[in-house]
């Protein structure tokens, strides 16, 4: 594992701080099996949270967007972000409703974002998410035209300020409520692909790709 580098005031967690991690390696594997994030910024003192693709490129956070959007038309030189990746791997059931909880992994990247601006670079980004998502996807379909590379925006964001935090384990009851007659445990949750469901107009003769076959987030973590 990596050594934690120590928390600036901004990520260093408050509310149940034993179950914070500062670590790039921990904070790496759970970015690279998520690929939603949730992207924090403020236009005239509104706040706005919005949800896009990202991935991962060594230290850097590359996020995906549209040159309309709200936050690249009110966007200069560079944008305050913070970027939020949750993993959610379990219900925790408790004896009393207010120790419920969740199984979760999550990342929160704070900094300040900027537009990748060259074609080329753009192109290199929009490959990586491509890959991040569906490995095998971008050589399996047509490129982005030059339109459409103005139409897509992608932000780079240096991966510098985080932290993440980790809940593992079964419910934590208080003492007198073990006794309660009623089941505690957890639920384990996963993300599950389904049976592929065909375009009407594919062409005759089109089957379902292997990478579609055999997809797993675990597996897209891995990519390179």
């Amino acid at each position: 594992m990596s050594e934690a580098q120590a928390p600036s005031a901004r990520t260093r967690v408050v509310r149940e701080a034993h179950r914070a991690l500062y670590d790039r390696d921990t904070a790496y594997r759970i970015l690279d099996e998520g690929f939603l994030c949730h992207v924090g910024f403020t236009v005239d003192g509104q706040p706005f949270v919005i949800p896009t693709l990202y991935g991962r490129k060594d230290d850097t956070l590359l996020i995906h967007g549209s040159a309309a959007s709200r936050m690249l038309r009110h966007m200069k030189e560079s944008l305050p972000v913070c970027v939020t990746v949750t993993l959610v791997d379990g219900f925790v059931l408790a004896r009393s409703i207010f120790n419920q909880s969740m199984n979760y992994r999550s990342v929160v990247v704070l900094g300040k974002a900027a537009l990748v601006d060259d074609p080329a670079q753009k192109l290199e980004a929009l490959h990586l998410l491509s890959e991040r998502v569906i490995p095998g996807r971008w050589a399996d379909v047509r490129q982005p035209n030059e339109r459409e590379l103005k139409q897509t925006s992608v932000l780079r964001l240096p991966i510098e300020e985080f932290s993440s935090k980790v809940r593992t384990g079964p419910a934590i009851d208080d003492e007198e409520d073990y006794s309660f007659p009623t089941w505690a445990g957890v639920l384990p949750l996963a993300m599950e692909t389904g049976e592929p469901i065909a375009d009407e107009r594919l062409l005759e003769g089109q089957k379902v790709p292997e990478y579609l076959r055999n997809y797993s987030r675990m597996h897209s973590a891995k990519m390179p």
